[in-house]
């Protein structure tokens, strides 16, 4: 039988949709969502059934498969599924950074630390950290910053731990901007001396890492001093002035 003959042959295009969906969900291989696809539209998908989805199906198929899926990871795949959305913006231009020391050393200048941003395109702060396409890196200080990496995630990759390996990736971060994070993953995260901020209605990455870069100018709250390697009278100063405002 050849493909054309085979009624579980998917076309270019489904295929496609199906691949970037699976992306869009933490832990999740076009295979499993294949296997939560046939049982609510069976197989092949159609795009008129596609297109009749809902994040409800999606969430009780398979006995319920996906059920442990956070709603905005659901919603962007869905999407997806629906063919919105496809093309996915690239990211922006890599700047110089702020000083001339390498970013592949482990310690950034005095004064400057590196923030993490799970996007799926563009500049957008909008990933799940299971998920997401890629991490911007910034290097932010006092009132500046500048995007000064961009790592892809290998959807390919065959790792043990799909966290962990996330984890290590952002390793010489501070601090992760993210969409949404699951407990175990952000235990991961912690792991690494990472400090994990969630922005659950995304947004733009720049806008919130400059929010970041004037608290930095301003009076950083103790654990972002703590990075910042202020000593333990200046975070405790800072402590009892918030207390007494």
């Amino acid at each position: 039988m050849n493909d054309a003959q085979n009624p579980h042959v998917l076309s270019e295009d489904i295929a496609l949709r199906i691949g970037l969906a699976a992306r869009a969900l933490p832990d999740t291989d076009p295979a499993r969502l294949l296997q939560v696809l046939a049982d609510v539209v069976g197989l092949p998908p159609s795009i008129s059934a596609l297109e009749g989805l809902t994040v409800k199906q999606l969430k009780a198929a398979a006995d319920g498969e996906l059920a442990e899926v956070d709603a905005d990871s659901l919603k962007a795949a869905l999407a997806l599924l629906k063919g919105q959305g496809a093309d996915i913006e690239p990211p922006p231009s890599i700047e110089a950074p702020l000083t001339d020391t390498p970013l592949a050393e482990a310690d950034p200048p005095a004064g400057s630390i590196r923030v993490a941003c799970a996007s799926n395109g563009g500049e957008l702060l909008d990933g799940h950290f299971g998920s997401c396409r890629r991490f911007l890196i910034y290097q932010v200080a006092a009132g500046s910053h500048r995007l000064v990496a961009v790592r892809d995630i290998d959807a390919g990759a065959q790792v043990d731990d799909k966290n962990a390996h996330r984890a290590e990736l952002i390793q010489d971060c501070h601090v992760l901007f993210v969409a949404s994070i699951g407990g175990p993953a952000a235990a991961k995260v912690v792991k690494q001396d990472i400090h994990p901020v969630k922005f659950p209605q995304g947004g733009n990455a720049r806008e919130q890492v400059a929010v970041l870069a004037g608290l930095l100018a301003d009076k950083p709250p103790p654990w972002l001093a703590k990075i910042l390697g202020q000593d333990t009278d200046e975070r405790v100063r800072f402590e009892r002035d918030t207390e007494e405002a």
